[in-house]
C-alpha cells in the first residue's frame, strides 16, 4: 500500500511539473485559467518564465522525493532531509487547499471567477488529495510492523 501511495504522488507531481515546464516554454494551454483573478477579472499574479521553472522544479523534486522514498539512504543528513520533506510536502498542500481566505482554497471569498470555479472543482480538491495521500503515506511508513509482526 505504501508503494502505491508513493507512486500516485510521484505521477501527480511529475505531471504537474511537466505542465509548469510547458508554461515556462511559452505554452498557453491552461495557463490563464490557472491564475487567480479578482472580482473584476484582473489577474492577481503575473507569473514569469522563471516562476514557472521554479515551481516546475519544486514539483519535480517533490516527485523524486516520493519516487525514492522507499530506497534506503546511508547518509543520515540526506535521510533527515528526505524525512523532513515527506512531512513538509503534505503540509504545504493542506495549507494550499485551505487557502488564503480571499482568492484560493476552499474558504476563498472571491467565488464568481473562472479560476474560483476551477479552484473549487479541481485545484483545491487536488491539493487536499495530495495532502491526505502524503499524510497516509507517513502514517503507514511510521508504522513499522503490522499485526502479524512482519514489516509492511
Amino acid at each position: 500500500m505504501k508503494s502505491i501511495l508513493a507512486r500516485i504522488l510521484t505521477i501527480i507531481f511529475f505531471i504537474l511539473s511537466i505542465i509548469h515546464f510547458y508554461w515556462s516554454l511559452g505554452g498557453k494551454w491552461g495557463f490563464e485559467i490557472a491564475i487567480p483573478s479578482n472580482e473584476q477579472g484582473i489577474k492577481i499574479l503575473k507569473p514569469s518564465t522563471i516562476d514557472c521553472i521554479v515551481i516546475g522544479s519544486l514539483l519535480l523534486l517533490f516527485g523524486f522525493v516520493y519516487h525514492f522514498s522507499q530506497k534506503p539512504l546511508k547518509n543520515k543528513i540526506l535521510d533527515s532531509i528526505r524525512n523532513l520533506m515527506l512531512w513538509t510536502i503534505p503540509i504545504i498542500f493542506l495549507i494550499r487547499s485551505i487557502g488564503d481566505f480571499r482568492f484560493v482554497g476552499f474558504f476563498k471569498q472571491v467565488t464568481e471567477t473562472e479560476f474560483a470555479s476551477l479552484d473549487t472543482t479541481f485545484y483545491s480538491p487536488l491539493c487536499l488529495i495530495i495532502a491526505v495521500i502524503g499524510i497516509s503515506y507517513l502514517v503507514i511508513k511510521t508504522t513499522k510492523k503490522n499485526n502479524s509482526g512482519f514489516d509492511q
